[in-house]
This record gives C-alpha cells, sequence and structure tokens, in this order.
C-alpha cells in the first residue's frame, strides 16, 4: 500500500533517475517514520495517507469526466452534422416544392401545418400571410373560408363550405375543382401519407375551364342553330319557356297558328302576357277555359303532361301538348289536327257503315251456318236412321240364311247362299263403316282412355285376319307384343283391323306383318305390307272418304272408308298416324301411342253369359224385338238350335208375361228402340227388378255414345246389329255353334 502511495507521488513526467531519486527519498522518509512514529505524529500520517487517497480517487473520477466529455463532444458534432444535413435536406426539399408548378401543403399526423409553398392557396392573397407552420388543419379551413376571394356555389356558406371540406377529408382522398378570385378555378387534391399526415395540391384549371366553356358555348350555339333549323322544319307550332315562364324560343309555325306579327314574339315574354294575347282565339272543350293551361303552368310539380283539343276561331282543331323540361321550364306544342279529325270522322262514318254491312253478313252468315249445321245433323240422323234402317232387315236375312245352313240343299244353292251371305257381309261392313264415319264427324265422339294390353288384341286379331289372308295366299304375321298402351280399346282396335284389312286388300302376293317399335318415348305399332305401294302425290288423297286408288275395286272390297275412319279415329285419340310408301316397294303405316309400365290384364271381349242350368237341356230365351221380319228370323235360328224361345213386340208385353207366367228365362234378348213404348234398358231395369240379374243383352243398331254411357251405367251389354250368329252362338252357349 506504502509502495503504491509512494508511486503515486511520483511524476511518469521526470526522467528515470529524477524518480528513482524521489523514491529513494520516499522510502528514506517512511523509515525514519515508522522509527520515530509517536501517536501525534501517527495521526498526521492516517491523514495524509487519507487525502493521497481521495487524490487518486479524484483523478479517477477525472479521467472518466475526460473520457465522457470526449464521448460527448463527438456525439455533439455528429449531431451538429446531422442538423447541417437535415437543414440542407428542408433547405433542398423547400426549393423543391418551391418549384413546382402546383400550390404544395403539408400537414403533419397531428393535423398540424409542416410547410407549403407560395402558390399554395397564391389565389387567396388576402390571407396568404397567415398560412404558417404550426397552424391546425381546422384552423386552416376556418382562414380560407374567411377570404373574400373563395368562390362558394350557389345557397352555400362558409360554414357549409367548412362542413363540406371536412366531410371530404374524412375520406382520405378526394378531388374537387374549387373557384378562387375572380373567375379564377384551381383543382384541389387530399392525399393521406402512410404516417397518417396529409398533403394537399393545388392545380390550376383556369385555362381548362375557359377552354371548356368556350367549346360548351359553340356546341351550345351550334345545338340552339340544330334546334332552330329543327323546329322550323317541324309542322308543329312550338315554343319553350323557362323556369320563371319566360319565353326562350318558338318557330315560325307557333306565330302562323297564334295569327301573331312574328315582332310580337319575343324573348324574354311572360307566359300570362302570351296567354292574354291569344286566349281568345280558341274554344276550349266542355265549358273549359285558357287558364286550365294556365293552372298547369303554374304547379310547382308538372308531374304529368298537358293534353287537349282546342277549336280555333277559323275552324281549325289544334291538339295543345305541354310538358316540362328537367330544368323546370317546359314546352308547348300546337299541332293542326284539323285533317286527322276530319278523316277520323270519315272513318267513323265508314266504320258504322261497315259494321253495319258486317253484322248484315254476319247474320246471314250465322243463317247459312245453322242451315249447314242443321242440314250436318240432318244427315247424321239420316245416315243413322238409314243405318238402323238397312241393318234390320239386314240382321233379318242374315239370320235367316244361318238358319239354312244345314239343310238339305243342292251344292248350287249352297254357292249361291255362300255368296249372299258374303255380300250381305260386304253390306254390313259398308254401314257400319258409315256410322263410324258419321260418329266422327259430329265431334261428340266420347273416348275411354285407359291402359291397353296389345298382346290379346294382336292375337285376337291374328285370328280375325289369318283366315282372310290364307284365302289370298298371303302370310300375315303379327309379332306378339306385351306392351301396354293408353288408348281407347274399341277405337284402337278399329284403327288396327282397318290398317290391316287394307293391307291384305292392295297385297297381292307376299307379306303382311304387324309389329311394335320404340321411337324415343313412344310406341309404334306398324303395319306393313308388300303391295305396289302409294305414289306420293296420292299419299295424301287416300284418307278421304269413297276414294280408292284401284278405281275398278268392286263395293264388295270396300267404299274407301276404312282409311277415312282411321285417319279421324287417330286424331280424336291424339295417336300420330304416319305412311311410309312407294310405288312398287309396298307400304308401311304406323300409329304412335303412349306406354305404360306393367301389363294390364283386361278381356278383349264381351264376357259370355252365364247359364242357369244345364247346358244339355233346352234354354229359355226371351227376345223382345218389334220388327216383325227380324223377330221371324232369330225365332227360326234359335228354334233351330234347340231354343225355346218366348218372343214379345214390346217391353210392357215382355214385363206383362213375366209378371202373368212367372217364367225365369235363361237369356234375354232386348232390342233397344221398342217404338213408342219403353225402350230397351228400361225394359231390362223392370226385368231385373223382377227376376235379379237376369243374363241379358241390349240387340241395336244405334252405336252412339249416349247410348252406351246408358248402359255401361247400368251393366248392360250391347249386341250390334246386324247379330252375327257367331256371337249369338258364344252369348248362348259359350262357344261358336254352327247353323
Amino acid at each position: 500500500m506504502d509502495a503504491d502511495l509512494a508511486l503515486s507521488l511520483v511524476d511518469p513526467a521526470d526522467s528515470l533517475a529524477r524518480q528513482n531519486e524521489k523514491l529513494l527519498t520516499i522510502a528514506g522518509a517512511l523509515i525514519r517514520h515508522a522509527e520515530e512514529m509517536t501517536e501525534d505524529r501517527g495521526t498526521g500520517f492516517a491523514q495524509f495517507q487519507r487525502a493521497a487517497m481521495l487524490e487518486e480517487q479524484v483523478r479517477e473520477r477525472t479521467r472518466d469526466l475526460e473520457r465522457a466529455l470526449d464521448l460527448l463532444n463527438a456525439s455533439n458534432a455528429r449531431l451538429a452534422d446531422a442538423n447541417r444535413e437535415t437543414a440542407t435536406t428542408r433547405q433542398n426539399l423547400a426549393a423543391a416544392v418551391e418549384t413546382l408548378h402546383e400550390g404544395f401543403a403539408l400537414f403533419d399526423s397531428n393535423e398540424i401545418l409542416v410547410m407549403c409553398n407560395t402558390r399554395f392557396n397564391a389565389l387567396l392573397p388576402d390571407i396568404r400571410d397567415q398560412l404558417m407552420p404550426g397552424l391546425h388543419f381546422l384552423d386552416y379551413l376556418r382562414t380560407v373560408a374567411r377570404s373574400r376571394h373563395l368562390g362558394l356555389a350557389e345557397g352555400m356558406t362558409p360554414e357549409t363550405w367548412i362542413e363540406m371540406r371536412q366531410l371530404r377529408h374524412e375520406q382520405h382522398h378526394f378531388i374537387l375543382t374549387q373557384r378562387m378570385g375572380e373567375d379564377r378555378w384551381v383543382q384541389v387534391s387530399e392525399h393521406r401519407t402512410q404516417d397518417g399526415g396529409t398533403v394537399i395540391l393545388q392545380t390550376e384549371v383556369t385555362d381548362l375551364i375557359r377552354a371548356e366553356r368556350r367549346e360548351r358555348g359553340r356546341m351550345l350555339d351550334d345545338q340552339a342553330a340544330v334546334l332552330r333549323a329543327t323546329l322550323e322544319h317541324l309542322n308543329l307550332g312550338v315554343c319553350i319557356f323557362d323556369a320563371r315562364l319566360h319565353l326562350l324560343g318558338w318557330n315560325g309555325k307557333m306565330a302562323d297558328f297564334l295569327t301573331l306579327p312574328r315582332n310580337r314574339l319575343r324573348a324574354g315574354m311572360h307566359f300570362d302576357t302570351l296567354l292574354e294575347q291569344v286566349r281568345n282565339q280558341f274554344i276550349f272543350p266542355n265549358g273549359l277555359s285558357a287558364y286550365r293551361l294556365a293552372d298547369w303552368v303554374r304547379r310547382a310539380r308538372r308531374r304529368d303532361h298537358f293534353q287537349m283539343e282546342v277549336r280555333h276561331e277559323g275552324g281549325q282543331i289544334y291538339e295543345i301538348f305541354a310538358q316540362e323540361l328537367p330544368d323546370g321550364g317546359f314546352v308547348i306544342s300546337l299541332a293542326d289536327v284539323t285533317a286527322e279529325r276530319s278523316a277520323l270522322a270519315a272513318l267513323e262514318r265508314a266504320n258504322e257503315t261497315l259494321e253495319a254491312r258486317v253484322a248484315e253478313r254476319t247474320l246471314e252468315l250465322e243463317d247459312a251456318l245453322e242451315r249447314a249445321e242443321r242440314a250436318n245433323a240432318s244427315r247424321s240422323r239420316f245416315v243413322a236412321a238409314a243405318s238402323h234402317d238397312l241393318l234390320q232387315p239386314l240382321s233379318a236375312a242374315k239370320l235367316y240364311l244361318t238358319s239354312l245352313g244345314d239343310d238339305a240343299i243342292s251344292p248350287t244353292a249352297r254357292g249361291t247362299l255362300e255368296k249372299a251371305q258374303n255380300a250381305l257381309l260386304s253390306v254390313e261392313g259398308i254401314l257400319g263403316a258409315l256410322l263410324d264415319i258419321s260418329r266422327l264427324e259430329s265431334g261428340r265422339v266420347a273416348v275411354d282412355m285407359a291402359p291397353v294390353a296389345l298382346g290379346p288384341m294382336f292375337r285376337a286379331l291374328a285370328d280375325e285376319f289369318a283366315p282372310i289372308a290364307a284365302l289370298k295366299g298371303i302370310d300375315l304375321a303379327i309379332r306378339p307384343t306385351e306392351a301396354v298402351v293408353i288408348s281407347d280399346r274399341a277405337y284402337l282396335r278399329r284403327i288396327l283391323q282397318n290398317l290391316i284389312s287394307n293391307a291384305i286388300r292392295y297385297t297381292e302376293s307376299g307379306r303382311v306383318a304387324v309389329l311394335t317399335r320404340r321411337r324415343g318415348t313412344m310406341l309404334r305399332v306398324e303395319v306393313r305390307d308388300s303391295g305396289t305401294g302409294i305414289a306420293e302425290e296420292d299419299q295424301e288423297l287416300i284418307f278421304r272418304e269413297f276414294h280408292r286408288l284401284n278405281a275398278h275395286a268392286s263395293a264388295s272390297e270396300g267404299m274407301g272408308l276404312g282409311l277415312a275412319i282411321v285417319e279421324r279415329a287417330a286424331a280424336v285419340l291424339g295417336h300420330p298416324l304416319g305412311l311410309r310408301s312407294a310405288l312398287g316397294c309396298g307400304s308401311t303405316f304406323s300409329v304412335g301411342l303412349q306406354p305404360v309400365a306393367g301389363p294390364v290384364p283386361r278381356p278383349e271381349g264381351p264376357a259370355p253369359v252365364e247359364m242357369r242350368g244345364a247346358e244339355t237341356r233346352d234354354l229359355l230365351v226371351l227376345l223382345v224385338e218389334n220388327d216383325a221380319a227380324l223377330a221371324g228370323a232369330m225365332v227360326q235360328l234359335l228354334e233351330k238350335w234347340g231354343v225355346t224361345v218366348l218372343d214379345v213386340a214390346s217391353g210392357e208385353e215382355a214385363l206383362e208375361l213375366i209378371d202373368a207366367t212367372g217364367v225365369e228365362p235363361d237369356v234375354c234378348l232386348i232390342d233397344f228402340q221398342l217404338g213408342d213404348g219403353i225402350d230397351g234398358l228400361d225394359c231390362l231395369s223392370g226385368l231385373r227388378a223382377r227376376l235379379g240379374d237376369v243374363p241379358a243383352r241390349i240387340v241395336t243398331a244405334d252405336r252412339s255414345e249416349a247410348l252406351q254411357r246408358r248402359a255401361t251405367a247400368m251393366g248392360a251389354q250391347i249386341m250390334a246389329k246386324p247379330i252375327p250368329p257367331s256371337e249369338l252362338a258364344t252369348v248362348l252357349f259359350g262357344r261358336q255353334r254352327r247353323g
């Protein structure tokens, strides 16, 4: 410790010899001090030691302060350099901003003005000196609003201008055009900086505004010239008023219509002044006056246009039309409609004459239509009545011929008998076709659209036409099918019967095929033949009544009604009918049908009558028939078959017979048309009331839908005249029986 103290008292700047000398002196003094030390002198030495230590500490702190001062001087030097650079940058920025052609101002994130150039608000010289750094944005707006050079829009006050600028300022970015000074304009744009500050740029656009104004003025002048030329070209009289009801413009036609000298019309004339000059020239309708137009003009909102016809004192008719313009003004047009109204009056007179003539012709046409309908109805009734009257003796003739079947007659007579039967069959077919045509043309056909299984129908058609095709040596192939379609069973069978019969008739050799084919969602039944084919020009004619391609064909081969019936029935059922044919290539007729899923079992023909008692004993048949010839033929045939017949001529007699005898017939054969008394269905109803559900058939030549509906409602079955003996045998015995 003493050594350290001694070293600390040596001046490093001394020479080494001087330092050694001082050290030796100090060491000798210390030795003497140690040897001669007393208590007082020890205390002084301790104070000396403490002073030496404090001096060392002061020297250390002095060195620390010197180092800190060096660091501070270096930092101050760098700060001075930075301040100089900042000042230089600020001067450069201010110089750069001053070089801008736009006014520039920068506000910091606290809305305080940082700087602006001399062009900023240069067009507001009375506030220019107040724009200093440190100015708040709101104070800036208030200062600008007080400037007498600030141009405010119409209806805007300094306060509303400040509110507008504050609202736009909140958008962070906007551009607007502001008038400053006398006819001077600047475009003001505000942009928000990344640190939340605001930059305002002001670009003077006075020259652009003035150029645009001049261009708009030229355009308006051009448009005004075009408008004037257009107005002068119109046949209408036109005048235009502004929102203050002052006249802006007009054309010469308006002056002519108003019979005013052109110098009486002048720009700026008030509407009331013009109205007073001309209101006495016009007569308004229904007691109205010119003030009706004045009331419309003075409305606060003219939402609807004004339109009225007036008569001029010279006799002309004018149409006044007035409509509001977007700027609050309005336009009035005056159109001379005298010629149109005269023409309209003449047209109305002509229409009245024409309507009278049309009404007269309509009555004539109605009378003609009524006569035609009466004639058509009369024809239909005549066809039905004539067919019924013909079917009665025809049925009797067939029954008589059948009753002769087993008699001992010569071969020549048998051949004649067969020819007579064939002739009767031809007559029966013709009469049936006539009845079908009459019923289809009447438009009162009722159809029962229901699922129909084609398989059983095809088998029945094969049984029916196979013998006929075999007689001609033609191969008839009807392909089996399990398809079920939507149709009317009776009419669909009649369509296919006629198509197959027609194919066999016009095929001399080869094949006739009936098959089904899928076409999309439809099922098509096709009847193909290998006949001579049909020329394209004849393919529409064959569907006409009584039209046959083979004009030399006999009546026994048909009267040309089969395809006519097919076409009408297919139309009623809604089944598309098709034909493909060419000469020498045969023909294919097709009927489009709508298929359904799954088979629908349904009996194809009338169910046989269920017999009461054993078949081995004689049957008792009640025959109700008012036609004596037909009744005689039926009795003769039935008695030949071993059937006991009770025949009466009316329904009343049949009921009286049952009441008197109490007999219960096995089968009842009842004619529908029984004269003036009750008809066949009423007779059957009476018999059922007495006998219960007795097996019966209604025998009739009436094929009307009304009768069919009545019979269906009663659960009665119909046997059509002429009566086929085979069907009669099936009804009585459940099977066909040879005559």
